[in-house]
């Protein structure tokens, strides 16, 4: 994979639908498996799933199991993760900040475009 390739990967997952929610709900420590299903609405458990195993194919998260009975697996932002997680919440932010003239430009744009 070259440079950029693994670039637009990232951005890719950075920026896909379930990743920001999963990084987020992971922000404040370790959580299990069934705690982040209930925790991200709309997110079924096999897309949970696959979205945590990208995540730690890529060193974001990691996946603690526990020998216990029941079996016990938490998930947890690895410090790559953690700095991810700095960057999507700045989007976040900006996405916040902009929404209305963004929506405002977009309602512009459209009326322009009818004409």
């Amino acid at each position: 994979m070259t440079k950029g390739d693994g670039i637009r990967h990232m951005l890719d997952r950075a920026g896909d639908k379930w990743t920001p929610p999963v990084i987020g709900a992971l922000e404040h420590g370790p959580v299990r498996h069934t705690e982040l299903q209930r925790s991200i609405e709309g997110m079924s458990q096999r897309m949970l799933t696959h979205t945590l195993r990208q995540l730690q194919r890529d060193g974001l998260v990691v996946r603690d199991a526990y020998a216990e009975v029941p079996p016990r697996v938490e998930y947890a932002l690895t410090d790559l993760g953690t700095s991810l997680l700095d960057a999507v919440t700045v989007l976040i932010d900006w996405a916040g900040s902009h929404h209305d003239g963004i929506c405002a430009n977009r309602a512009g744009y459209d009326e322009l475009r009818e004409e």
